[in-house]
């Protein structure tokens, strides 16, 4: 059925109107003009009560053609607007294929860790196995255990931090100042373990494997500068046996820091000092022939023969059972080894100083 003139105008009128409608809000606004309650097509509507049957049939056919046009239309713009916002979201949302990407780095082992895992390879290629232990420890393992009992003046040179409760069994914990507790649970375990697969039932009878153990691990003290930290490393060395001298400390140490750094010509001096858990005791000390080192004595290490008392402690006979006993900071190894100056540069985090010790 075609529609009246009058009918075609109010199509395009509609039309027209709705196409000049940018926003969706604007366009119901329009709509409202034509398909609202009190808009153009209703009151055509109203006006057909006065009209014959006849009439009322053409002319509401007619009525109703335009209102599908005009809502035809109007559906027509809604799905304009709709793709036009979608293109300019895609368009402010679209990547930039001039722009670099955002690149994920491939991470590495932090630089002590690398030193960790060199001392466990260079000691476990000489026989000795790796210990692991608490690091929130008791007095006994941390002190006493270590002839270093309540009120001896050697405990001020590892003043350490103490958890305020105490423990089920009373008595108040530390976290440990050193990783020599774990050399204690290590030999003790050692041991138990020799009675257990069939050693004597008595404590000092009987032959027994040899002790050699690392103890590397994270350690606790109340310092801080650039040489110290409150958290550090320290990777602690046993041995014991029924013929173990100071001479294989020398040996031992030695090969160890010449396959450390890499150079044979490095020399070590063993200067007398004090440990109440080694006795006698000596500083190590290390001198670079070349670099920017070369000809200094650098302190590494802490070394002697395990005291009677600690072997004791340890549940063996110390007139059966001798050997030695050393003590490193790795933090410092790491230090040498690269050239840092700085240890907090360890622990800031720095993806800039961290990447440098990366293959």
């Amino acid at each position: 059925m075609m529609l009246p003139d009058a009918l075609n105008e109010l199509v395009g009128s509609a039309t027209a109107s709705f196409e000049q409608a940018m926003t969706p809000a604007d366009l119901e606004n329009a709509k409202a003009q034509f398909l609202g309650k009190s808009g153009r097509v209703t009151e055509l509507m109203k006006g057909m009560a006065a009209l014959s049957v006849e009439e009322k049939k053409s002319r509401g056919a007619a009525i109703n053609l335009a209102k599908q046009a005009i809502e035809t239309s109007l559906n027509a713009r809604r799905q304009a607007l709709a793709n036009a916002e979608l293109e300019s979201q895609l368009k402010a949302e679209a990547l930039d294929v001039s722009l670099p990407g955002l690149q994920r780095l491939q991470g590495g082992l932090h630089p002590v860790s690398l030193t960790l895992e060199r001392i466990e390879a260079i000691f476990g290629s000489m026989g000795f196995d790796v210990a692991d232990g608490p690091e929130i420890e008791s007095d006994w393992f941390s002190f006493t255990a270590l002839n270093n009992p309540p009120d001896h003046p050697a405990r001020s040179m590892q003043d350490t931090f103490y958890i305020d409760t105490k423990g089920e069994d009373g008595i108040y914990y530390n976290l440990r100042p050193h990783t020599s507790p774990m050399q204690i649970r290590h030999a003790r375990a050692h041991v138990r373990k020799y009675r257990q697969d069939g050693g004597s039932d008595t404590l000092y009878a009987g032959e027994m494997p040899e002790i050699r153990v690392i103890a590397p691990g994270r350690t606790y003290r109340v310092d801080s500068d650039a040489t110290h930290s409150p958290m550090f490393h320290q990777c602690e060395g046993l041995w014991l046996g029924e013929n173990v001298s100071f001479k294989d400390l020398k040996y031992v140490f030695t090969d160890f820091c010449r396959r450390f750094f890499e150079s044979d010509d490095l020399v070590l001096r063993f200067r007398p000092s004090f440990f109440p858990f080694t006795e006698p005791s000596a500083e190590i000390d290390i001198q670079f022939q070349q670099g920017p080192l070369a000809g200094r004595w650098l302190e590494v290490a802490g070394s002697g023969q395990v005291h009677p008392n600690v072997v004791r402690n340890m549940g063996l006979d110390p007139e059966k059972y001798i050997g030695f006993a050393f003590g490193m900071g790795p933090d410092r190894l790491t230090m040498l080894r690269y050239g840092v100056n700085d240890l907090r540069l360890f622990f800031d985090g720095d993806i800039r100083f961290l990447s440098q010790f990366q293959s």
